[in-house]
């Protein structure tokens, strides 16, 4: 499974569409950094684009994207209702799939110093990759905004950058740089033009101030409309969702004899998130599952075994070089260490392996880990592939060109390499899995070390491919000698698993 990051950077211009376009342009210009929405707000004079792909090509695609904002946008003429201390305002990265917390917050502090370097921006780390506790609240960062900062950043150590120096750029001031849960964000608009009606409501909902735990909420004058509104971010739309939020909306306007003209949802939303307001609405008994809806069911079939590796088979058919063997004898790997998993899971609910519940249970997480893995290896080893393909084609006068061929061999070595080290780690747990699981599930666990077993061996012959190619002989030598070692191993733990399966399965025939 590929690395899915979403990043929805907030720029503070929203009355301009060519210079969010040109912003968009210049992310979008990164092969892999994919556009999924763009909202411009004219009130509010801000803009909310998101972006989605790998961590690699989104990190960069949004440093060119802010990199271009800091040349078009000025905050010493911007004005508008939202807060805002930077032309780059906040930037979150938000797990979406495959991608842990903690890379998300590796992903900020690399984005983070690189502003700092390059584009003399101070920037302060915010929520999950926050480095002092008062700053998870971006709000505290935020306060007297752009030219509070500004007036205050050089004296006050609260005001201490997390990366770059004590003082603001000139006209792009300082960026809030994150990592964070999917949020929503939510506008309720009121029958009032009255923003002090609004700002009581805000104050009355937002956590902060006593209300939902996992809202934050600000008042606003909706000029151009002649109305107030209620502006918040659902940080954790699961336990303060967004039917909650408008229901107490309602009661605390019918206080000062306002009502609700209607809602708006700022840039993307998980389909979860209208499921459980339309469920509350409609008092659905019992309650709405989402695989009631039709395009859910849709998906689900075209994801059905059978059907989902039929486009990378197609790849791997193709006349295209890569993927090939090593991505192939990654999936092995990876589909090995699945049924491992497969093989606990048929164990662990079982009463009559209560015993071996726990152990099997850590077994389960280490197979699991390791499917994770060896899936990302997939892609890496066909990105391996391209990196020497992109050396090779360098000039052949290109001074450089010696050095970049002999790094892209020895990291085309290390992927497969790092490929085996995980179908022997998936052999060695198989073999607990074998002995003390579910005998009636020993089949599968017996496949699991086959494929892990192939997944090896070609690992193994990918390792053995690129060793020519290397200068630095001693090197490779090294890595000959472990990838043998390692190949030992594995023949040997396959033997054994195999004995295991073939002994059980044959001895009543």
């Amino acid at each position: 499974m590929a690395k899915i990051v979403e990043c929805v950077p907030n720029f503070s211009e929203g009355r301009r569409p060519e210079v969010i376009d040109a912003i968009v342009k210049a992310m979008t210009a990164v092969p892999g950094c994919n556009l999924l929405d763009k909202e411009m707000d004219h009130d509010h004079n801000r803009a909310v684009v998101t972006v989605a792909g790998e961590p690699g090509p989104v990190k960069e695609g949004v440093f060119q994207g802010i990199k271009k904002a800091t040349e078009l946008i000025d905050l010493n003429n911007h004005e508008g209702e939202h807060p805002r201390m930077g032309a780059t305002d906040v930037v979150p990265f938000v797990p979406i799939s495959g991608i842990k917390m903690e890379e998300c917050v590796q992903l900020a502090k690399e984005l983070g110093e690189r502003m700092a370097k390059e584009l003399e921006i101070p920037v302060y780390l915010y929520d999950r990759a926050a480095q002092r506790p008062e700053r998870e609240n971006l709000a505290n960062i935020r306060k007297g905004e752009f030219e509070g900062i500004r007036d205050d950043i050089a004296e006050n150590p609260e005001r201490e950058p997390d990366f770059g120096e004590k003082r603001v750029h000139p006209t792009a001031g300082c960026t809030a740089v994150g990592a964070r849960m999917i949020l929503v964000a939510f506008n309720v608009n009121l029958t009032t033009s009255d923003v002090k009606v609004a700002k009581k409501i805000a104050r009355a909902i937002r956590g902060k101030t006593g209300g939902f735990a996992f809202v934050r909420g600000l008042g606003f004058e909706i000029k151009e409309r002649n109305m107030a509104q209620v502006s918040m971010n659902l940080i954790n739309y699961k336990k303060s969702p967004m039917h909650r939020a408008m229901e107490f909306i309602r009661r605390e306007a019918a206080r000062y004899g306002v009502g609700i003209l209607e809602s708006e949802i700022v840039g993307l939303v998980p389909q979860e998130a209208l499921v459980k307001a339309a469920d509350y609405y409609l008092q659905l008994f019992p309650e709405f599952k989402t695989d009631q809806i039709i395009e859910n069911r849709l998906q689900s079939i075209k994801s059905e075994p059978g059907c989902s590796l039929a486009p990378f088979l197609d790849e791997v058919a193709s006349k295209k070089p890569a993927p090939g063997g090593g991505s192939v004898s990654a999936g092995a790997g990876a589909t090995g260490a699945a049924l491992v998993a497969m093989h606990c899971n048929l164990t662990i609910p079982k009463r009559r392996f209560a015993d071996v519940k726990e152990e099997l249970k850590v077994v389960r997480s280490q197979a699991e880990q390791l499917r994770a893995d060896l899936t990302d290896l997939i892609t890496t080893d066909a990105e391996a592939f391209d990196k020497m393909m992109a050396a090779m084609k360098m000039d052949s006068e290109d001074p450089t060109r010696g050095e970049a061929m002999e790094a892209a061999t020895k990291n085309g070595i290390e992927v497969p390499l790092t490929t085996l080290k995980n179908c022997v780690e998936t052999l060695r747990i198989a073999q607990d899995v074998l002995e003390k699981g579910n005998p009636n599930s020993l089949s599968d666990g017996g496949c699991g070390c086959l494929n892990a077993l192939a997944g090896a061996k070609g690992a193994y012959y990918n390792v053995l491919i690129n060793l020519p190619g290397l200068e630095d002989k001693e090197w490779g030598a090294a890595k000959k000698k472990e990838a043998d070692e390692l190949l030992d191993e594995a023949k040997k733990l396959a033997q054994q698993a195999e004995d295991k399966v073939l002994g059980e399965l044959t001895k009543e025939l």
